[in-house]
């Protein structure tokens, strides 16, 4: 998996710098923004969970954010927590998939993943406008609607611009006052309470498709934090903190506001849509919780933005550090921040603005299963091929262990993609086949030297970094 270093080879081993260029930028990122950009890649609250309601009723839904993280957010997190730790890099998942497949899977890794994240991204400008149509209406369609997202890109994109410590510390902010209305709320929604409606099911009625996407959608992305991990203070130890706290930050901010939901009114599953909650909060508290909430949600798909954007744009930092993507997405800003990385990704949301909520939810979630099935993989390969490779944190019980627990999310991925429509799986495979055929022109236009890539080192020494766990530092 790569020679001596002494040896005359461009390897390095993990944990060291992909580059010159990466050991410049200090690490600034520690475990409180940590927890709420984490936050903010996987949830940023309630706000889009309405449709599980809808689409099977409430004892469901909230079984759903009780026992989904289990199948598959903890796993998801322990994994990154390992990997994360072992590879403290921005190419984060690109490099465990090349370590142990091969750089052109690493490649498709990468183009899936990033692709995924954009389309992920393109639904929070859809999700921003939706809690605010009620108040100001003109944004609900049209022109108005179409200026009104892409301002809204440009905004945020330029946040994104400023650095990751803003970043960080806005996720913060924006992450306290988004949840600040549900706890009030909950207090308030307790004299009506009726425990009976949480119990309200019916089986013969389940949208599986719509329950099953919308639960998929708010609790995966816990791998994206790993393309920042060459930003964090003190990896080793701050990457799996940050991933434990936010994992009980995100089941407690969808489950509580569920309860108050579904047992303080009587449930219609057909009013149960993107802004619902808003329409809650005007039946418990008035108008004035009604603006507050409309305006926590703002907020929230805001932190959701910048936090996607942010993971996006550095691995491709990443990436190009690695010689997978031309140099040019290596140069960063007087901020830190990784430019063309930024303007990609955000060229990206403004062209797949025009999708609907549930073609792009549907979408994003296909390709993301794909790309994590590359990632079970590469755990599982890794704990074979190189088991004494220094590991930070390690997820307890070797290499039967990983295997077993990838079976119930490698499950779950099954049962996502086979109620994949039509439309979403062409689209799908079509996206993933521009990947399979983007690898092999880029190292061609590098081989005859049409693009300029970095060369300082292709894949980590994991075979010398087991012997040697000062690398990791």
């Amino acid at each position: 998996m790569g020679e001596n270093p002494g040896s005359g080879s461009q390897y390095v081993a993990v944990g060291e710098s992909a580059s010159p260029k990466a050991t410049n930028h200090m690490r600034k990122v520690s475990v409180l923004p940590l927890v709420f950009l984490i936050f903010y890649e996987v949830s940023g609250g309630p706000f889009g969970v309405e449709d599980t309601v809808k689409a099977a009723g409430p004892l469901l839904a909230l079984l759903g954010f009780l026992v989904f993280p289990f199948i598959w957010s903890v796993p998801e997190a322990l994994i990154t927590a390992e990997m994360g730790t072992m590879f403290p890099e921005n190419s984060g998942y690109v490099v465990w998939v090349s370590t142990a497949l091969g750089p052109f899977w690493g490649f498709q890794q990468g183009w899936m993943k990033w692709l995924s994240g954009v389309i992920d991204n393109a639904l929070y400008p859809v999700l921003f406008l939706d809690y605010l149509k009620s108040a100001i209406p003109v944004i609900g369609g049209g022109l108005p609607r179409v200026f009104a997202t892409w301002g809204l890109t440009v905004v945020l994109t330029y946040l994104n611009y400023r650095g990751l410590t803003i970043v960080g510390f806005a996720a913060v902010c924006l992450g306290i006052f988004s949840l600040l209305p549900f706890v009030v709320m909950g207090f308030m929604s307790i004299p009506e309470m009726k425990p009976a409606r949480w119990f309200e099911t019916n089986l013969d009625d389940v949208n599986w498709n719509l329950y099953l996407n919308t639960l998929f959608w708010n609790l995966n992305y816990w791998d994206s934090i790993s393309t920042l991990a060459g930003e964090v203070e003190n990896p080793k130890k701050t990457l799996p903190k940050g991933l434990f706290f936010a994992l009980i930050l995100v089941v407690v901010a969808y489950f509580f506001p569920l309860l108050i939901g579904t047992g303080a009114l009587p449930v219609q599953r057909e009013l149960w849509t993107d802004g619902y909650f808003s329409e809650i909060a005007m039946v418990i508290g008035g108008v004035w919780l009604r603006w507050w909430l409309q305006a926590a949600a703002a907020m929230s798909n805001m932190g959701m933005f910048v936090a996607e954007m942010s993971s996006d744009s550095f691995q491709l930092l990443g990436m190009a550090e690695r010689g997978m993507l031309p140099d040019f997405f290596t140069k960063r800003s007087r901020h830190g921040t990784p430019l063309a990385g930024i303007l990609f990704s955000a060229s990206g949301v403004l062209l797949l603005s025009w999708l609907s909520f549930q073609e792009i939810v549907a979408a994003e979630n296909f390709l993301y299963c794909i790309g994590m099935i590359l990632e079970f993989t590469a755990f599982i390969l890794l704990k074979i091929k190189h088991p004494n490779a220094p590991r930070p944190y390690k997820v307890p019980g070797g290499t039967a262990g990983a295997i077993v627990m990838c079976i119930p999310p490698t499950i779950l991925i099954c049962v996502v993609l086979a109620f994949s429509t039509l439309k979403v799986l062409v689209v799908s495979l079509i996206a993933m086949s521009i990947g399979l055929i983007m690898q092999p022109c880029l190292k061609f236009m590098e081989k005859k030297r049409w693009m300029k890539f970095s060369h300082s080192s292709e894949l980590p020494d994991i075979v010398n970094g087991e012997h040697n766990n000062s690398l990791l530092g």
